[in-house]
């Protein structure tokens, strides 16, 4: 179709100019921002006090020595025995007690020194073994100023278990096995394009029950890799109380949650990954903390402040959860050592930091909708000690490892987030871009198709900072919960429990339900971001929503788990996702879009509903049109010559009706077109995407 209807205003966002050269006051980023002029002292404030804090952290060895807290606190075993040491200022006295004393509270008195920490050491027995037994019980006690006792678990403690027969709370385990995990593979190179598998250990099982990272370094790690993803993002690792909490309501910051196993075997996971080629993140809670007192930090030592701040200042109203005073000497060291903990002990390759926007701002983003202006992110609504946190911790991060990779969880669209601490950034890698998945479920719920508009999903899938890199994504765990729904059930709903066998009549429903389900992920993975991410079973539009078991459900485990059979059933047409899934990012591999500068759209057809754009190279051609097919449809190029398809949605092995052919090739006709010196025509049938590179 060549008619001027089609010719439309071209979009350009510009190649990626060189970073500013590094102001020493925190204002470099202006250079690539001079909307940041008005707060330069802003920046130079948050500047001086992030150089104040490393200052101080340099007098007591650099970021090296502070970060191996867990060197020294908890528990550490050397050959000859074991030490214990706690932070506990408030309380007048404490006391080390287990199995190996026969739970004798006053027996093992600890010592305190002039900082409020306590220690003990148990040399070994007389055979050589360690006075406490590898996988047995323990706990502190302490004395409070006014004579009372507390008992509480190890702050630092490796290990602790969960008895629901018993009781809701935690033990604290010695975690000292015998044999220790041989590792085998290093970890591989940072991704220049990162694509990233979300994951939940506890969910990965078809069967009602908690899965195990045994079975997930098994039967799941394949699966991700035969995908194309090159990055996993793992949940729920830090052990949390309670299932249900999606594992954001930590208890014990220094223990893997025991719930799928023993450290060794996380381990192992993470090592099978890493054989594999795959990097993996941790999915890290710094943002706040359970209030549980028995067995999380809250009150560990009798006092309301130790490591909060007291009072309503240390409380989140909304999660129910305490509050890190990030200006504390111990806690800075405390969250440090926890973030170089997992990477030294785990082997994790990064962290993606949750709940970022309630640590930056006083109002933690409650009931504040944030407008974009610049007066919103400098001033009295920021949280300057938590900013200073987080600068510090990319700042140790990327100097101790220079491929570790930062993730930031904001939707308050904070500028500098995500450019480096020498030039007055915050230091994250990449951002989230969270506004593209509430873009696709707000069309989804109350547009007809004919009234996408194609501008609009542009903007929201291009509206991001400049040289600050962002994460794109259609869904994550947000919107598989309960109250919610997968885009694959908006699109299919209960049909997708009748007609997804190929047996089965292909329905109008499930027809364009399959349809733009691969065409919303590809136009997000290849417009909307540095890096793409999806949820564990999303990739294949996994039916229904996710719902841990509780008491409002029966604590039942049914939509609790990935129902893999689905997906590995040939006669259902959820393999068709599954493929298109995998292609979609093996097709990335060969082009490094995700790697490339924002793409150049060249076209916005909002009657035709046709959106086209370039990107590293490769051209990128979507028809969102439900009723309409084109022929002859003139699309600009970015070079000239001959152009094939890498890339169809619409083959049969993806679920599509093969109405365009594999073998076309499109020659370049040499006239401007819609901000390029040259166009193609191409037959671009309704609901269909294609990807066309040059042919060599």
């Amino acid at each position: 179709m060549t008619t001027e209807k089609n010719k439309v205003t071209a979009t350009k966002t510009t190649a990626a100019a060189p970073a500013p050269k590094a102001a020493e006051d925190g204002t470099g980023v202006i250079a690539l921002d001079p909307w940041l002029s008005p707060y330069k002292t802003a920046l130079q404030e948050r500047y001086a006090g992030f150089q104040k804090w490393k200052k101080t952290i340099n007098e007591a060895g650099g970021y090296d020595k502070f970060s191996r807290g867990y060197e020294s606190f908890g528990f550490n075993v050397s050959d000859k025995g074991i030490t214990y040491r706690e932070w506990a200022p408030n309380v007048t006295g404490a006391y080390l007690y287990g199995d190996f004393n026969n739970w004798d509270k006053l027996s093992h008195p600890m010592q305190r020194d002039e900082f409020g920490v306590y220690s003990i050491n148990l040399p070994n027995k007389l055979d050589g073994s360690p006075a406490i037994e590898h996988n047995s019980k323990v706990k502190i006690t302490m004395i409070t100023p006014d004579g009372s006792r507390i008992d509480r678990l190890p702050a630092w403690i490796h290990r602790v278990t969960q008895d629901l027969d018993v009781s809701p709370a935690y033990d604290a385990v010695f975690w000292n096995p015998p044999k220790k995990y041989q590792w085998k593979n290093k970890a591989p190179p940072k991704p220049a394009s990162l694509k990233v598998y979300e994951a939940h250990v506890g969910i990965a099982t078809a069967e009602p029950r908690v899965g195990q990272f045994t079975e997930f370094t098994a039967n799941v790690l394949p699966r991700i890799k035969k995908l194309g993803y090159n990055t996993i993002q793992l949940m729920a690792i830090m052990e949390h109380a309670y299932y249900a909490s999606f594992g954001y309501q930590i208890t014990s910051f220094f223990a893997a949650s025991s719930r799928y196993g023993t450290p060794e075997e996380l381990k192992e996971l993470i090592d099978t990954a890493h054989g594999l080629g795959i990097t993996v993140l941790l999915d890290v809670v710094h943002s706040h903390a359970c209030k549980n007192v028995l067995d999380g930090l809250n009150q560990f030592d009798g006092s309301d402040h130790q490591y909060f701040h007291e009072g309503a200042k240390g409380r989140h109203e909304l999660w129910d959860s305490r509050l890190f005073n990030y200006g504390s000497y111990e806690v800075m060291r405390f969250l440090l050592s926890n973030l170089r903990f997992y990477i030294e002990e785990y082997g994790f390759d990064g962290f993606r930091f949750d709940g970022v926007t309630s640590m930056m701002y006083t109002h933690h983003g409650i009931g504040f909708g944030f407008s974009g202006n610049y007066h919103e992110y400098f001033g009295d609504g920021v949280d300057s000690e938590a900013v200073t946190y987080l600068m510090i911790a990319n700042d140790m991060l990327h100097d101790l490892y220079p491929n570790c990779i930062t993730i930031a969880e904001d939707v308050s669209g904070m500028p500098t987030l995500c450019r480096p601490v020498s030039e007055g950034g915050i230091g994250f890698d990449y951002r989230l871009s969270m506004a593209i998945p509430d873009m696709w479920i707000k069309l989804l719920k109350e547009k007809m198709d004919s009234e996408w508009d194609i501008g609009n999903i542009v903007f929201t899938l291009t509206n991001r900072r400049h040289m600050e890199p962002s994460i794109a994504y259609c869904e994550s765990h947000d919107q598989a919960l309960v109250g919610d729904k997968t885009i694959a059930f908006w699109l299919m709903d209960k049909e997708m429990y009748t007609h997804m066998s190929v047996l089965t009549e292909l329905t109008p429903i499930i027809d364009r339900g399959l349809a733009l389900h691969k065409m919303i992920r590809l136009v997000t993975h290849t417009l909307g971001g540095e890096g793409y991410l999806t949820f564990i079973g999303n990739e294949f539009g996994h039916p229904e929503w996710l719902d841990f078991p509780r008491a409002g459900n029966n604590a039942s485990f049914h939509y609790a788990r990935r129902q893999w059979n689905v997906v590995d059933d040939h006669l259902l047409r959820y393999k068709f996702l599954n493929d298109f899934d995998g292609a979609m990012n093996h097709a990335e591999s060969k082009v490094g879009w995700l790697a490339a500068p924002q793409a150049f759209v060249s076209l916005k057809h909002e009657g035709d509903k046709v959106l086209a754009f370039d990107r590293a190279g490769a051209v990128f051609i979507f028809n969102f049109n439900g009723s309409q097919s084109f022929t002859d449809y003139r699309i600009a190029v970015p070079t000239p010559g001959q152009y094939k398809i890498l890339l169809n949605s619409d083959e049969e092995r993806f679920g599509g009706h093969d109405r365009v052919s594999a073998d076309s090739r499109y020659f370049s006709t040499p006239e401007p077109w819609a901000g390029h010196q040259q166009y193609i025509q191409v037959y671009i049938p309704s609901r269909t995407a294609l990807i066309l590179v040059k042919a060599e």
